[in-house]
């Protein structure tokens, strides 16, 4: 039986995935062996020792002490793509938005309601504060190419805009992704400078923080709408307050509000709604129940943002799982203590990711608790787990 803590409302659609007679699943359970989280800050969490592993029904993991985790060798998940299209149709919300400013021409038209005056009579002369370009044509920078990147990108060329698309780290499988119309540049500032929307679509990391500030906006073409549904973060606000009063920026969607950006009336705040769909909600929820399960009863790794991926098919009558550090003859040192009590390897399997690795090992034989303990006592081993 595997206990899973639950943090936040869990979408049923996911949790019906662990069956009863498996798991025991509540926001109750003191000594869970797997987490199930939203948006709850697990930052400063104490974790139980017989923590295997968190997943999150979204994509960013910034609520999650990574590097922890991994010295603890719990396993972090996230659900890259589950909430792509929810966030993909909020970002051409916020182009149409921004373009024609439709929140500030719905204002006005209720505050001439609201003073008394005949609204049909004054909105022909009024809605000329209201016009703005169309998107047919402009150009759009997408920065950041993953899932989200890529259905914004393509979805923006269907409309007949001409894409720019920045990404340091593309893999293949999202460059196959792309429609072979969009340009993919190598340099940012060439997106800045072409762009009159510019959309982001990054994580963020140490290496992301305030990605967009003084010096970014003042190479972006002047008046480009810049539109924010990754975190807040990424972006300096002191840097894009500045630009919007300059006129350097026409216009700052966000979906990380704050009180200082709602001092310009230029900034259109959105409440984090960019996976606020059940449709979001449950294709996430989905996701990472079925990651945290294959985890938990397999050892099969995917979607983690922590351990590299594992798809390893069961050929033994029990398999270890061993989190280690990435050091030299960690391997031969595994292999060893095997065989030395007696163990027969009838497959291995072994991937690094950074400074942590992940090996797999089918075993013909049962073992008992003292080659276990054998192994995880050699130097760089974090967590060692048997699978029957």
């Amino acid at each position: 039986m595997y206990h899973i803590k639950t943090f936040n409302k869990i979408s049923p659609a996911g949790l019906s995935r662990l069956r009863s007679e498996h798991y025991a699943v509540s926001d109750a359970e003191e000594a869970p062996e797997g987490i199930l989280v939203r948006s709850a800050k697990l930052l400063d969490m104490d974790f139980p020792k017989n923590l295997l592993a968190i997943a999150r029904a979204g994509v960013g993991v910034n609520n999650i002490p990574i590097d922890r985790c991994s010295e603890n060798g719990v396993a972090v998940f996230s659900t890259p793509g589950a909430n792509a299209n929810a966030v993909k149709e909020l970002v051409l919300c916020a182009m149409l938005m921004t373009s024609r400013d439709v929140a500030g021409s719905c204002n006005w038209v209720r505050s001439q309601a609201a003073a008394g005056v005949v609204v049909s009579g004054v909105v022909e002369k009024g809605k000329s504060a209201f016009a703005g370009p169309e998107l047919y044509k402009k150009a759009v920078g997408v920065i950041g190419l993953g899932a989200i990147g890529a259905l914004v990108s393509n979805a923006c060329l269907s409309m007949g805009m001409d894409v720019y698309g920045y990404d340091p780290y593309l893999s293949v499988d999202a460059a196959l992704r792309l429609d072979r119309h969009i340009h993919v540049v190598k340099d940012v500032s060439e997106l800045y400078r072409r762009a009159d929307y510019i959309t982001l679509h990054i994580h963020f990391t140490k290496e992301t923080y305030h990605l967009i500030d003084a010096a970014a906006v003042s190479n972006m073409k002047r008046g480009a709408r810049l539109i924010n549904l990754a975190r807040g973060e990424v972006v300096d606000d002191d840097a894009v307050l500045a630009a919007l009063e300059t006129g350097r920026l026409s216009w700052y969607v966000t979906d990380f509000p704050n009180n200082r950006l709602l001092q310009s009336k230029r900034v259109t705040p959105f409440p984090h709604l960019g996976a606020s769909t059940p449709e979001s909600e449950q294709n996430c929820a989905v996701m990472a129940v079925d990651s945290l399960r294959e985890y938990l009863e397999t050892g099969n790794v995917h979607n983690s943002v922590n351990l590299p991926p594992v798809n390893f098919p069961r050929s033994g009558c029990m398999r270890m799982c061993i989190i280690h550090r990435n050091i030299p003859a960690m391997l031969a040192n595994i292999t060893r203590v095997l065989s030395t009590d007696g163990a027969n390897v009838a497959n291995m399997s072994n991937k690094s990711q950074g400074a942590y690795a992940y090996t797999v090992v089918d075993l013909d034989t049962k073992i008992d608790h003292i080659l276990v303990d054998d192994v995880t006592a050699l130097n760089g081993v974090i967590r060692v787990r048997i699978i029957e």
